[in-house]
């Protein structure tokens, strides 16, 4: 466990002292009533039944006995019932109490877990695979949770029921105890000893479960593709191939965890054997009392049971101590843009973009951009074309700082952006991304995604500046019309026009576009681009896009080849350097 997780455990567990205090004092209360238990039977067989007098450790209850034998009797029996009673009421204190710090750690993880993803670079988000991390985020922190819910306490109450128990039996007979104690060092080293193997069929088995839910999630996002090259089988077999690897390595562990429950019952039984035989010897020659060896024998079924629930929560450590690396990995994941100390806001922008010098690459030996320097105007309207993995996307990318640029830097109205908070700066920007992305939620809150305190009037207004009112009133229930996931059921011209609304919400002073019209049919395009042309007075407007016949429409074109910018020119000039190659 990590510096960071150890921190965030702690902060939690802080928070919660009056839960753990109650969950200690239950947890104490527990044990007490497990030591209570055998007594009252003790008493019934010494000091009712064969009238031994009674130790001195047990005399106040002489006036009971003085009442006589069915007085005494009874007595006992609303002993056994309180016991049981109390004992009953103080476990369900110590599970509600340590319930709610198991679920409050979980809460606090999970919401860090989220933010840190959020914050992480894209590069770390296209290298990893979602799955893998919904189990992380999910059934990693629900093991995190089992263990500080119950297993935690639990433990802790294994532990000192062993301890107080043969502290008892010390005092009883000592001859007797160490019998007992004897057997205990075996049992723990097999405990140890095979909850390697259980921690090792742990990690192999969270990472196949990892694998298996990536596995689900790709395929079921991608179901149309599947069926539509009709690889459904193929799928199917790829999928029992990953259970198939998940299968065995929870096999491996049951087998490992029924090794160390066999090696508990076979020593423990062998144990209650050899006490049960030597304190039938005790009595016999009366250094033990018939309701001695009574609590004697309870309390070695006892002792026993705790060492067999601690050799299966050894293995239930052993799998949360796996999803601790787990989640731990991702903490520790240090976020590649950060806020520099004393960041301002951006409060206000005329629109002006200079890149200056800027190189990026993903890796020493893929270089994207090279020394690209180029000024966007405030106000000014630009196209950026050229051949796939040109850099196109990736200026962008680093415009609103989803990635840094290894050298060179970028500057809006004369200012480095690295100056500004990142939020701020993506609060200036509007973004319509190439895949329409919406969320299942309704189309109202899909446009007031990017600002949040909208007004239902902002909302229609930028609805019909994107030409998205027209269809969005047909809908079920107009504006509160719940999209499904995706937004599967409109078509992709309309999911485009939508996030052009989202970006246009925001008011913001730069408009950014990447192939806002690539996978739309020609009339949606041309709506797209009469809501661009619509809303660009006084906003800087930068629009990837390989669709040469709409760059009329745009006062610069700038070329991007092999990292570099190579030409800059009108847009009247443009459109005919870019079409004539087509027709050479």
């Amino acid at each position: 466990m990590t510096p960071r997780l150890r921190g965030l455990i702690r902060d939690c567990l802080a928070e919660q002292r009056i839960a753990l205090i109650l969950a200690a004092v239950a947890l104490a209360g527990v044990v007490l009533c497990d030591l209570l238990v055998p007594w009252p039977l003790k008493v019934i067989f010494d000091h009712i039944l064969l009238a031994k007098p009674l130790p001195p450790m047990l005399a106040a209850l002489q006036p009971l006995l003085d009442l006589g034998t069915w007085p005494s009797l009874v007595a006992c029996a609303v002993a056994i019932a309180a016991i049981a009673l109390a004992s009953g009421a103080l476990s369900y204190l110590q599970l509600y109490t340590s319930a709610r710090i198991g679920h409050r750690i979980t809460w606090r993880l999970r919401g860090e877990l989220f933010a840190h993803l959020q914050r992480l670079s894209l590069a770390h988000h296209r290298a990893g695979r979602v799955g893998e991390l919904i189990t992380k985020v999910a059934g990693d922190t629900n093991l995190l949770r089992d263990m500080f819910a119950d297993w935690l306490l639990s433990f802790g109450r294994h532990v000192v029921t062993l301890a107080a128990m043969l502290a008892v039996m010390f005092v009883l007979n000592w001859h007797l105890a160490l019998v007992v104690s004897a057997t205990l060092p075996p049992l723990l080293f097999v405990i140890m000893f095979l909850n390697r193997r259980v921690k090792d069929a742990a990690r192999v088995q969270r990472k196949n479960e990892g694998q298996m839910a990536s596995r689900l999630n790709e395929v079921l996002s991608q179901i149309a593709l599947v069926q539509a090259f009709g690889r459904h089988e193929e799928e199917e077999e790829r999928f029992r191939s990953e259970i198939a690897a998940n299968y065995d390595s929870g096999m491996r562990s049951a087998r490992t965890q029924g090794a160390i429950v066999k090696a508990i019952t076979v020593i423990s039984a062998v144990g209650t054997a050899i006490t049960v035989l030597l304190g039938v010897r005790e009595v016999l020659e009366a250094r033990l009392t018939p309701g001695e060896l009574l609590v004697f024998i309870a309390y070695v079924d006892a002792l026993y049971k705790p060492v067999r629930d601690l050799g299966k929560l050894a293995g239930k450590f052993s799998r949360a101590s796996v999803s601790a690396e787990r989640v731990a990995q991702i903490l520790d994941i240090r976020p590649d843009a950060q806020d520099e100390p004393g960041a301002i806001e951006l409060a206000h922008t005329l629109g002006e973009v200079t890149f200056e010098n800027v190189s990026f690459g993903y890796g020493k030996n893929k270089p994207v951009l090279e020394q690209v320097s180029l000024r966007i105007a405030a106000g000014e309207r630009v196209a950026l074309v050229g051949p796939s993995g040109a850099g196109k996307s990736t200026l962008v990318n680093l415009l609103l700082r989803l990635a840094e640029p290894s050298a060179g830097r970028i500057l809006i109205d004369g200012i480095d952006i690295r100056r500004y908070t990142r939020a701020s700066l993506r609060r200036a920007m509007g973004v319509v991304p190439q895949e329409p992305m919406l969320f299942a939620v309704s189309v109202r809150e899909n446009i007031a995604y990017g600002k949040p305190e909208a007004s239902m009037a902002q909302v229609e207004a930028a609805a019909r500046n994107a030409r998205a009112h027209e269809f969005i009133v047909d809908l079920p229930e107009g504006y509160d019309s719940e999209l499904g996931e995706r937004a599967a059921t409109l078509s992709g011209g309309q999911r485009q026009r939508l996030c052009l609304a989202r970006a246009l919400v925001k008011e913001p002073a730069i408009l950014l576009m990447d192939e806002p019209t690539a996978a739309v049919d020609p009339r949606s395009a041309q709506l797209i681009h009469e809501a661009v042309a619509r809303v660009h007075q006084g906003r800087t407007l930068i629009v990837i896009t390989h669709d040469t016949a709409s760059l009329g429409g745009y006062d610069r074109v700038i070329t991007l080849d092999r990292g570099r910018t190579t030409t800059a020119i009108p847009a009247q000039h443009a459109v005919l350097k870019i079409v004539q190659p087509r027709h050479a």
